[in-house]
């Protein structure tokens, strides 16, 4: 077998093969003496079939397509193993099937085309010393009392109010029901499916929901009724009413207002595991501080790796892409389906292929990002030792003791994973960085419930609200 490789873009090896004459016979009869024992003719014996009648009654041209089938797969791995090539994945034919049914004669060599991927080349430009600019995040004490704040309106108490309109920072309850605008001055106009709701508790609070809702209630007494229009923004997940202007028939029928509860230290001990606020508050400053100091590190780290990509040449293959997008997909399920989305909507046929192709970019991304950080680590010997890999195989394990997973797999995972982490330390060491002023961000409303006296977001609180 005569093999000829070619180096193609996207890491790929090109490879032009042979398959001799004698190959090329063996193949086919190989596949007409499987058929002859499995096939199942009327009026034949299984395995009595003579041959011209079981070429007859399949057809040659599924004959050969088995055999053809069968002299590709064999002469691929054995021109991978003989050739040394690291393929990742399966190969992609080059060559026609339709062209190579019609060329394909047993007993005359036969000349095809395929391609595999191959673990890219990593070339890096200059990495020492490198030159960025990060944001720090300075820890602010607002925000504990922010924190403590929201935990104090989910902790409040309802109490009926009688003797004044509703107003912001008040419960509504009320009775309402949604029409398109265009259609709502006709008597059949039907109510919108999802826009209608009775004895309905609404926070009279800004964002809560569609603009124009919450302020167009302020000031209503109890039996007050209102058409209050409303538009809904352009990107709204729902696409029937995204953009569409539409008419809520509501009435309020009773106001409450919170009582918040107060900050001392039997709050402390309803909402965490500390028996006093000094407690508390001790421990969220210093998770906020944690908080601040991991946010910067982090932005100097991406700055670090931008750099780093900016002058490095890294063609991932497809293998590689598919894999990591199979990755950020099921990540995203795992996320939506914490905050009770309907996974099976949401992966849908109509939807997979626009959310795989908005994940590319990241995923090539993350896989260049690893590619380079592997590379520095390989060039400077900054690969873990085993006693570092060990401890934190026993951490990962010991979290993952619930599932089944391949200690193999695990163990190189710790390993790339250990290496990029002292690569970035590295590279962090030897770089000039400069703090610079960072952007005004929209604040963080998340909720997050201060049991065991945590300060991370409570991220599907909010998507829930929202």
């Amino acid at each position: 077998m005569k093999v000829t490789q070619e180096k193609l873009p996207a890491s790929q090896i090109g490879l032009e093969i042979e398959i001799p004459a004698e190959t090329s016979k063996q193949a086919y009869e190989t596949i007409v003496q499987k058929l002859a024992r499995s096939v199942r003719l009327p009026g034949f014996r299984k395995g009595k079939i003579p041959r011209h009648i079981l070429l007859q009654r399949l057809g040659p041209k599924r004959v050969k397509a088995e055999a053809l089938e069968k002299l590709i797969q064999d002469s691929l791995e054995q021109a991978i193993k003989e050739s040394s090539i690291e393929a990742l994945g399966n190969y992609q034919l080059i060559s026609s099937i339709d062209d190579l049914l019609e060329q394909y004669q047993p007993g005359e060599p036969l000349v095809f085309s395929a391609s595999v991927d191959v673990p890219p080349e990593v070339t890096l430009g200059e990495y020492k010393g490198l030159s960025v600019q990060a944001h720090k995040t300075e820890y602010d004490p607002s925000e504990v009392d922010e924190l403590l704040r929201r935990q104090q309106e989910a902790q409040a108490t309802l109490v009926p109010v009688e003797d004044r309109p509703v107003q912001m920072g008040d419960v509504a309850v009320v009775d309402y029901a949604g029409r398109f605008a265009k259609d709502a001055e006709s008597e059949a106009a039907e109510i919108i499916e999802g826009t209608e709701a009775t004895d309905f508790q609404m926070e009279m609070a800004e964002g809560k929901f569609v603009e124009g809702l919450v302020e167009g209630i302020v000031g209503l007494n109890p039996g007050d009724a209102k058409e209050i229009t409303v538009t809904f923004p352009d990107e709204y997940p729902r696409e029937d009413l995204a953009g569409e202007e539409v008419v809520f028939s509501v009435t309020l029928k009773e106001i409450k207002e919170k009582e918040l509860p107060e900050l001392d230290d039997d709050f402390a001990e309803e909402v965490s595991e500390f028996e006093t606020m000094a407690e508390l508050r001790e421990s969220l400053e210093s998770q906020f501080q944690e908080k601040a100091e991991r946010e910067t590190q982090n932005s100097v780290e991406e700055a670090l790796v931008e750099e780093l990509l900016k002058t490095a040449q890294i063609e991932p293959p497809e293998t590689l892409v598919e894999k990591e997008l199979e990755t950020l997909l099921t990540q995203t399920a795992m996320q939506m389906q914490q905050y009770g989305v309907d996974i099976k909507a949401l992966f849908s046929k109509e939807n997979l292929p626009e959310m795989r192709e908005r994940s590319r970019p990241e995923a090539i991304k993350n896989i260049q990002r690893s590619l380079a950080l592997l590379e520095v680590a390989k060039s400077e010997s900054l690969e873990p030792g085993e006693e570092a890999i060990e401890a934190r195989v026993k951490e990962l394990t010991e979290e993952l003791s619930d599932r089944s997973f391949d200690p193999k797999r695990l163990r190189e995972y710790v390993t790339e994973d250990l290496s990029q982490e002292n690569a970035l330390d590295w590279l962090r060491e030897k770089a000039s960085v400069e703090f610079v002023a960072k952007e005004e961000e929209t604040p963080d409303t998340e909720v997050e419930d201060l049991d065991a006296a945590s300060a991370t977001v409570d991220v599907a609180a909010q998507a829930e609200e929202e």
